[in-house]
């Protein structure tokens, strides 16, 4: 039997864990099919994790992006004392600078990183379970250092264990709306700005608001987005991340797949008439947030009315109706962002030394991302990295600059 089926059978007939029982033994699994299971099996107790963390988010992921960019799968399964387990870490491992690099699974598709955690052992982990988790991984020798970035300190209002990690605070933020049962979200003077607007799309044939069920339509939303998404980037002077390699079938499979419930891992909202799609948005639910992964809308004359804002708009009445308590937009600051979101998620990276080997490396990178984030905050170095960047190119100085409908508002 696998050690995968053992975890498996053994947390399918086990009581409930013993209060005193704690981290006893750990485990690596680096293939993705002999892993499934006991991931699956973990999903189905409800853990305490992201829906950036799910299986079928991953699995994709890995399959297309993490092999393209010789990342190679890296499971860590850590037990109690009855091989029952307490926490998955879905990993990838690279090899740079002569190291062998630990980071979550889902590189820069994944908004928030996370562990999935049983749920009671998450509630009361101390130091102590922290310090033996690692110490247990570093008798194995697999990796020199973790690379652990966008951590939310906290989720569905409990502390995230890995937070008793030394951490700083990650390069960029992400703007978050908390959706308060009764709230007023949106002012009325946004909201009747907003409806001025969509009575020009209403026009057009077949006009609506919808998220997409099947996979014909799936399909036709994302031909249109892979055609048009480039276009925008470029119109930004921003690097096209959906040409590099494996990423457009991650992105068709992730959209395509379906949970058990019937639900897609991938939820797309979209404006469209009968002859044109006008704008999407695409993100992933878990019942309680909305977190969108990503977005574009229509380079026609319909782009003057502000479709992105009306979508978004519709995208939140959508998820207050069913009682989500809160959204994000994705990493980055984008002005848009800020007509929604006016806080923003607390998340940290950490850099952990496993081995000797390890230690200096993650003095460099913690200082670099520290450095990298100071940039950020000050809107003076952040012009200066710019400029230096495009003189570096030799195309002149480029700047992050809204789309026209973000800044219309």
């Amino acid at each position: 039997m696998t050690m995968a089926a053992a975890i498996d059978r053994r947390t399918a007939d086990a009581p409930v864990r013993s209060q005193a029982s704690r981290i006893a033994s750990v485990e690596i699994i680096t293939e993705l099919d002999a892993a499934e299971r006991v991931w699956r099996a973990f999903e189905s107790r409800g853990p305490f994790a992201t829906p950036y963390q799910r299986f079928d988010f991953l699995n994709p992921w890995q399959r297309h992006v993490g092999v393209s960019e010789n990342a190679e799968a890296l499971i860590v399964v850590a037990c109690d004392g009855e091989h029952r387990p307490l926490v998955l870490l879905p990993l990838t491992l690279r090899r740079q600078f002569g190291l062998r690099i630990a980071s979550f699974m889902g590189g820069k598709h994944s908004t928030f990183n996370m562990p999935l955690w049983d749920t009671d052992f998450a509630r009361d982990a101390t130091a102590s379970d922290i310090d033996t988790l690692l110490a247990r991984w570093r008798e194995r020798g697999d990796a020199d250092l973790l690379v652990l970035t966008q951590q939310p300190l906290r989720w569905r209002d409990q502390a995230n264990p890995f937070a008793l990690l030394p951490q700083q605070p990650s390069v960029n933020a992400c703007p978050v709306l908390e959706m308060a049962p009764g709230a007023q979200l949106l002012s009325n003077s946004f909201r009747r700005r907003l409806r001025g607007k969509e009575r020009k799309l209403q026009t057009l044939a077949g006009y609506r608001y919808f998220i997409a069920s099947t996979d014909d339509e799936i399909s036709r939303l994302l031909d249109w987005f892979f055609r048009i998404k480039p276009l925008r980037m470029a119109e930004q002077k921003l690097p096209n991340v959906f040409a590099e390699a494996g990423v457009e079938q991650f992105v068709r499979d992730a959209c395509t797949t379906r949970f058990a419930g019937g639900n897609r891992v991938i939820d797309i909202h979209a404006l469209a008439g009968d002859e044109e799609v006008i704008a999407l948005f695409a993100g992933v639910a878990d019942g309680d947030r909305f977190s969108m992964m990503f977005n574009t809308y229509t380079l026609s004359e319909q782009a003057r009315y502000s479709p992105g804002l009306i979508l978004m708009r519709n995208i939140i009445d959508h998820y207050v109706a069913r009682g989500y308590r809160a959204l994000d937009l994705g990493i980055g600051s984008d002005d848009y962002k800020r007509l929604f979101c006016k806080d923003d998620e607390a998340i940290f990276d950490s850099f952990v030394p496993l081995t000797a080997r390890g230690a200096a490396a993650s003095v460099a990178m913690s200082a670099v991302a520290r450095a990298k984030h100071r940039v950020k905050q000050s809107r003076t170095l952040f012009r200066l990295a710019q400029r230096l960047r495009g003189a570096l190119h030799h195309d002149g100085p480029k700047e992050e600059k809204a789309p026209k409908e973000e800044k219309e508002e």
